[in-house]
């Protein structure tokens, strides 16, 4: 393998001067830039970047933690954050941490360890004490940590309004809710906004809301309990595209059509939303919007540059196809 002294030793300069050309940091003569310059490309030497950032005490890439990537949500909200993170000249690493509090702290440790610039991250366990400690730019994404660190979301409550009114538009009159996991704050607001439209009739009760961890195996159980509690409900409020998948899957092992016997909306707007038998009435969330926008926020933070906002929330859209 080539080394650094490898090449100084082909240019005929010391190391330091090759490193100066390396981080074009330091005065180095035309001439002797070429000279090294051309070494370089003869040996196709590539740095070790774990030293460079040891050395540096940075490394051009960026931390992102995502509470569970077999949710499509977050790939695709990945997808996003790489996309603008490599046009900007950063890289990512990527971390999944089930939702679990030692595990995205560790996951933090090792982040400051590696020298990244910064982290994006979607959690509803970090606390701001967490976040202080770390002393490096963060942006939280999806989901408010706490106030003033630097967020987007999107209207979850309006999002949650406009599926559950929309369900009633369609003739239905009896909806149940399958929340998603307690303590989420977008679960939460996705619940408030479910109940503000149905809480106040007279047929509603706190039994047609079920928990479905925003999880598909969790809400096809979920649906299954609902519906044999509740055999009148005919349309459901999923507060995610995959439990609304789970849904339709539920109905149909109950022998319930999709949208006939029962109406089904999901949120979100992830690509599987249309490739569903029948596809998904869904809540649309911007989802690369919301990377993009965090991807950016994150790295003016880390240049040092102001911020013209520190709060964004983005809004929803209601999409219409066959599962109501």
């Amino acid at each position: 393998m080539v080394s650094i002294k490898d090449v100084a030793k082909h240019a005929g300069v010391s190391v330091a001067t090759v490193s100066r050309v390396l981080n074009d940091k330091g005065y180095v003569g035309e001439e002797t830039r070429k000279r090294v310059e051309k070494s370089i490309k003869e040996f196709n030497y590539k740095p070790n970047e774990v030293a460079r950032s040891l050395f540096k005490k940075h490394s051009n890439t960026i931390g992102l933690i995502v509470p569970d990537i077999m949710n499509p949500f977050f790939p695709e909200l990945a997808r996003a954050v790489e996309d603008t993170a490599t046009k900007l000249g950063y890289n990512i690493i990527l971390c999944n941490s089930d939702g679990n509090r030692e595990k995205e702290q560790a996951y933090l440790d090792v982040l400051q360890q590696k020298y990244v610039n910064g982290i994006i991250v979607s959690s509803n366990t970090l606390t701001a004490g967490q976040i202080e400690k770390l002393n490096i730019p963060v942006v939280s994404i999806d989901r408010e940590i706490s106030k003033g660190l630097p967020t987007i979301v999107v209207e979850n409550k309006k999002g949650s309004i406009v599926a559950t009114r929309y369900l009633k538009s369609k003739g239905c009159r009896r909806i149940g809710h399958i929340r998603g996991t307690r303590a989420v704050v977008n679960a939460e607001e996705r619940c408030e906004g479910y109940k503000e439209v149905v809480g106040k009739e007279p047929w509603f009760s706190e039994s047609y809301i079920v928990n479905g961890n925003y999880d598909m195996q969790s809400s096809i159980e979920a649906t299954i309990e609902l519906l044999s509690l509740h055999p009148e409900i005919d349309g459901i409020f999923a507060a995610n595209d995959i439990m609304a998948i789970g849904a339709i899957k539920a109905a149909h092992q109950l022998g319930k059509k999709v949208p006939e016997d029962i109406a089904i909306i999901g949120f979100d707007g992830i690509s599987l939303s249309r490739a569903t038998i029948p596809e998904l009435t869904t809540i649309v969330q911007p989802i690369y919007e919301l990377g993009e926008i965090a991807t950016k926020m994150l790295v003016s933070l880390m240049e040092q540059q102001p911020l013209e906002k520190t709060y964004f929330i983005l809004d929803v859209e209601l999409i219409e196809r066959n599962s109501t």
